[in-house]
C-alpha cells in the first residue's frame, strides 16, 4: 500500500512539475504559416501568465534585421505579449521569445512565418 500511495504522489508532483513554466499555446501569424497579408504584429499566447519587466519578443526578417518596433506589450489577461510590426515585404521572418511567467520560470524560443509575394 505504501508504495502505492507513494507512487501515486510521484506522479502527481511530476504532472504538476509539467505546468511550472510559460508555455506557448499559440500565435499569430501561426507558427510555420505562410500569408498573404503581412500581419500589423505578432501576438504570442502562452500558458501562463507573465512578468512584464522580464519578457521580451523580437521580429527579423532573413538577413537577421529587426523588423518590430520594439514595442512589446502584455495584453489584458497578461498571457499575451505582443509587438508592433513595420511594413514587411514578402520572405520569411523569425519570431524570437524570451519570457519569465509568474511563477518564476524563464522559457524562450523562435518560429518562422513567411510573407507571401
Amino acid at each position: 500500500m505504501k508504495s502505492r500511495t507513494l507512487l501515486a504522489v510521484l506522479l502527481l508532483g511530476q504532472s504538476l512539475g509539467a505546468h511550472a513554466h510559460a508555455f506557448l499555446d499559440h500565435a499569430t501569424p501561426p507558427v510555420g504559416s505562410t500569408v498573404s497579408t503581412p500581419p500589423a504584429q505578432v501576438s504570442l499566447r502562452f500558458t501562463q501568465r507573465l512578468e512584464p519587466a522580464f519578457s521580451r519578443v523580437q521580429v527579423q526578417d532573413a538577413a537577421g534585421k529587426r523588423v518590430d518596433r520594439d514595442d512589446a506589450h502584455l495584453g489584458d489577461d497578461a498571457t499575451i505579449l505582443a509587438v508592433s510590426l513595420g511594413p514587411l515585404a514578402a520572405g520569411r521572418y523569425v519570431v524570437k521569445w524570451r519570457v519569465l511567467s509568474v511563477d518564476t520560470h524563464v522559457t524562450e524560443g523562435d518560429y518562422t512565418f513567411t510573407v507571401r509575394p
